[in-house]
């Protein structure tokens, strides 16, 4: 009697207490995803910032090395045309120092010229010819100028310009120049005037 009351006790236990039902969760997995989510949008917006940076950086530099070649662009412009007015200049003065030597000679031959008038001595004449001559050389050698030694030298191309072929019976004067018809002149070892000289053949 007693257990079939303890039996039915029981009974109503079970079936006044509701369903329940339980399912299997993983505690925290909502709030780990969300974290995550967090994570990675705070990554993005650093790279993001960063990358901002630097173009700004960039932009920056690109626009102060622009500024630089523009400087140096103009810096190089001036140089240029100041290197030119220097070279005219000093090709100019060269040229007017050179003349201006030269002036002195030229009073040497007006004297020269006048004295003639009054003079029927051929000495004297020739005496003033040589000593003007001997001073033109004198001061064309001071400047670099040398004539090029051509009579009786081997014949050469570099220096010489052959406007006749002499024969000769000599054999060691064959390929050697037999005479200058006109000197040839160097300036500081540059030929700026060939000798025109005649060559035995």
């Amino acid at each position: 009697m007693d257990k079939n009351k303890y039996e039915q006790e029981a009974q109503s236990i079970d079936n006044d207490t509701p369903d329940v039902e339980f399912t299997d969760v993983t505690p925290g997995d909502g709030d780990s995803a969300t974290v995550e989510d967090d994570v990675l949008e705070s990554e993005d917006e650093n790279e993001e910032e960063a990358l901002k940076d630097q173009l700004d950086k960039a932009l920056k530099a690109n626009e102060s090395m622009k500024k630089d070649y523009m400087f140096l662009m103009a810096e190089f412009d001036n140089f240029k045309k100041r290197t030119l007015k220097e070279k005219s200049e000093l090709l100019k003065n060269a040229a007017e120092s050179t003349l201006k030597g030269l002036l002195p000679i030229v009073d040497d031959f007006e004297r020269g010229l006048d004295a003639i008038k009054d003079s029927s001595d051929a000495s004297s004449v020739k005496e003033g010819m040589e000593l003007i001559y001997n001073k033109l050389i004198k001061y064309l050698a001071t400047n670099g100028v040398k004539p090029i030694e051509s009579t009786g030298a081997a014949f050469d191309a570099d220096l010489h310009e052959a406007i006749a072929m002499v024969p000769t019976p000599d054999e060691s004067q064959r390929g050697k120049v037999i005479d200058t018809v006109e000197k040839g002149y160097t300036l500081n070892d540059k030929v700026i005037r060939h000798a025109k000289v005649a060559v035995g053949q």
